[in-house]
C-alpha cells in the first residue's frame, strides 16, 4: 500500500518525527559506559507512553522475524546492524550503537536512526562509517521530490556507499510510512536512477542507508531478530523520515532543541 497524506496528517506526521527525533537525542545523551541495553528500552518505552504516543515495535510481528518484537527500541552493538533486540548488556567503551525508533502518534509514524560511539575509544574506522551513511542519507534527500524516481534516490545513496568502499546489501533498505510503519514503495539502498514508483507530493519515505565494513551478508542471531555481520565487523545506520513536498523533501525526524 502506498499512502498519500494530505496537509492535516502531514502536519501529524511533523510532530511525530519530532518526537522522534528528541527521544533519540534523549537517548544518546544518556547511553554512557555501562549503559544497559534493557535500561534504554525502558527509557524508551517511558518518553513514548509520556508523549501520549504509541510504540511501533512492541507487538510488530512480521515473517522475518521470531515476533512479537516485545520491545520499544532496536539497540544494534558492533556486529549487529538491524532490527537489534535489547537485551542484558552493558555499554564499553568504544562500543558503536545504533538506535532506532518507529513511534505513531495521532495516527501517522515516523522512522529514524542514529548510529554513535560510547564513551572516550574513538575509532577512526567507526567514526568513517557512520559519516558515510549520514552522507548517503543527505544524498537520498537531496534527489528526493515530485517527478523524482525510487530509482533516483536508490542511485544516489549506493554511490555515497559504493565509492566509499562497503558492500550494499538490498535485502533491507527504505520503504513508505504513514499510518503504518512499513508499507510500499521498497527503496534499496542501490539503484538505477529513472527507474521504480514516481514520488508525489504527500508522500512519507524513511530512507536508511546502513553498511557492513566488509561484507554484504547478514545472519541472524539466536533470538530470532537481531542481525549481525556474517564476518563480525562493524555497522552503521543511518536514517530519516522524509515528506515530498512540491519544493522537494521535508525532513520530519530533525530534533526540536
Amino acid at each position: 500500500m502506498i499512502e498519500i497524506l494530505n496537509s492535516t496528517l502531514l502536519a501529524r506526521a511533523k510532530d511525530t518525527g519530532t518526537l522522534v527525533a528528541d527521544i533519540l537525542q534523549t537517548l544518546k545523551s544518556r547511553s554512557t559506559v555501562g549503559t544497559n541495553l534493557l535500561d534504554i528500552d525502558r527509557w524508551t518505552k517511558a518518553m513514548i507512553v509520556e508523549a501520549g504516543a504509541q510504540s511501533c515495535y512492541v507487538d510488530y510481528a512480521p515473517s522475518f522475524g521470531r515476533g512479537p518484537f516485545g520491545h520499544y527500541i532496536c539497540t544494534a552493538v558492533n556486529d549487529a546492524v538491524l532490527h537489534g533486540l535489547p537485551h542484558d548488556y552493558k555499554l564499553a567503551d568504544g562500543d558503536l550503537l545504533t538506535l532506532d525508533l518507529a513511534v505513531s502518534k495521532a495516527g501517522v509514524a515516523a522512522d529514524s536512526a542514529i548510529s554513535f560511539v560510547v564513551g572516550d575509544a574513538k575509532a577512526p574506522e567507526s567514526a568513517a562509517m557512520i559519516s558515510t551513511t549520514e552522507r548517503a542519507l543527505a544524498a537520498g534527500i537531496a534527489v528526493a521530490g515530485p517527478g523524482a524516481r525510487i530509482g533516483d534516490i536508490s542511485h544516489a545513496i549506493g554511490t555515497v556507499l559504493g565509492e566509499a568502499g562497503y558492500p550494499v546489501n538490498t535485502e533491507f533498505g527504505g520503504h513508505g510510512i504513514g499510518s503504518t510503519m512499513h508499507q510500499d514503495p521498497h527503496v534499496p539502498n542501490t539503484g538505477r536512477p529513472g527507474r521504480g514508483y514516481t514520488l508525489r507530493p504527500g508522500l512519507l519515505l524513511a530512507l536508511e542507508p546502513w553498511i557492513m565494513a566488509d561484507t554484504a551478508e547478514l545472519v541472524t542471531d539466536a533470538d530470532g531478530w537481531t542481525l549481525r555481520s556474517a564476518t563480525g565487523c562493524r555497522t552503521a545506520h543511518s536514517e530519516h523520515t522524509i515528506a515530498i513536498t512540491e519544493d522537494g523533501a521535508d525532513i520530519l525526524t530533525l530534533p526540536k532543541r
